[in-house]
């Protein structure tokens, strides 16, 4: 039978969760990577090899990688920074990917690694060439925890195209490995001023529909969004949620007009709404939106969950994950109709990523 794994980053290490393919019950390993603060962390399904960006404030940043699916763990740092008598100074790794037989690495101050022999050494790939670069790199103009890249995404079929998320200014989309950058930001909103008509958008999480390259969708700073022509443009479906803001969002992967998203007070909490746990789900991708919070706690639940947090499987019938600023993981094998706490007092948790493997 197969195994799903459940790979989770907090502020204290990395921990997998296992589980058989009926995901009932869990078994949790970890803390990993000596308790440094995780900002992402994955299993790379190519190589099965464990993947997660790190950064202290005592030893810089890293990525760390295991081999054997968490049992032993190393660092893998060479080549992950900047030149010294440049202007960019390495200080996180916030965000990976992997696809196509190498890693992306999305770093603090603005820029894209990659390695192409499961983590061993980088090289900096790009700098996202654009005019805004001196605002997005300038620490007097980014607020405290700030990712630079937060997320890379590739393409599923064709290597050198893929997406990028700088914070607090743009989607981007390669379509050359990233020489040339497009910003994909037609038809968001901005609640600020802007100095360049094309960027100046806040997108917190980016996905699309495995079923569908043309259907997109985007949690959004201001809004949640859809795209029908690939990220082309995007018509908010914003109505019908209890806020406009949130951080975690999720594509069913079999069903294009299903979305799920998990909206938060837009406030300084930035908590779920009424300390009442929930996740939101369309079926209709966007027109309507049904609250779900069976098994989930319903007062004093004053829980965050960060661009990192949510995720889902694709078995037949995909489950869905989330873990929270407070150190729970939950899951769903309903497609969200019912959920079950399956961890517990871990540390802050900053993502969960989910493999099933043989």
């Amino acid at each position: 039978m197969s195994q799903v794994l459940l790979v989770v980053g907090t502020r204290k290490g990395c921990f997998v969760l296992e589980s058989d393919g009926d995901r009932r019950d869990w078994n949790v390993r970890g803390p990993f990577c000596e308790g440094w603060p995780v900002y992402h962390a994955l299993y790379d399904t190519d190589s099965g090899n464990i993947y997660a960006a790190a950064a202290s404030e005592w030893h810089g940043a890293t990525v760390w990688r295991s081999l054997d699916r968490g049992e032993t763990w190393t660092q893998s740092s060479e080549g992950l920074g900047y030149a010294d008598d440049g202007d960019l100074k390495m200080s996180k790794v916030s965000s990976l990917s992997a696809a196509h037989g190498r890693l992306l690495a999305g770093a603090e101050q603005a820029g894209i690694f990659e390695s192409r022999d499961d983590g061993a050494t980088w090289k900096l790939l790009s700098t996202l060439d654009h005019p805004a670069s001196k605002d997005w790199n300038d620490p007097d103009k980014q607020p405290p925890g700030h990712l630079g890249v937060s997320a890379t995404i590739p393409h599923p079929d064709d290597a050198e195209r893929f997406w990028a998320i700088v914070q607090g200014y743009s989607l981007f989309e390669t379509a050359d490995d990233g020489k040339t950058w497009t910003a994909r930001n037609n038809g968001l909103r901005a609640e600020w001023p802007r100095e360049y008509d094309d960027i100046g958008f806040c997108v917190h999480k980016f996905v699309y529909s495995p079923t569908d390259m043309s259907r997109m969708y985007q949690q959004n700073h201001c809004g949640m969004h859809r795209s029908d022509d690939g990220g082309h443009s995007w018509t908010e479906i914003t109505e019908g949620l209890p806020s406009d803001f949130g951080f975690a969002a999720a594509v069913h992967p079999h069903d294009k007009d299903t979305f799920y998203v998990v909206p938060v007070d837009p406030g300084h909490a930035r908590t779920m709404h009424d300390g009442k746990a929930a996740v939101w789900r369309t079926r209709d991708a966007g027109s309507s939106w049904r609250r779900l919070h069976e098994g989930l706690p319903q007062s004093d639940a004053y829980l965050g969950v960060l661009r990192e947090g949510m995720t889902n499987d694709a078995l037949d019938s995909p489950g869905f994950y989330f873990g929270t600023s407070t150190g729970q993981v939950f899951a769903s094998c309903d497609e969200g109709d019912s959920w079950k706490e399956i961890a517990s007092y871990l540390p802050a948790i900053s993502s969960v990523e989910v493999a099933v493997v043989d």
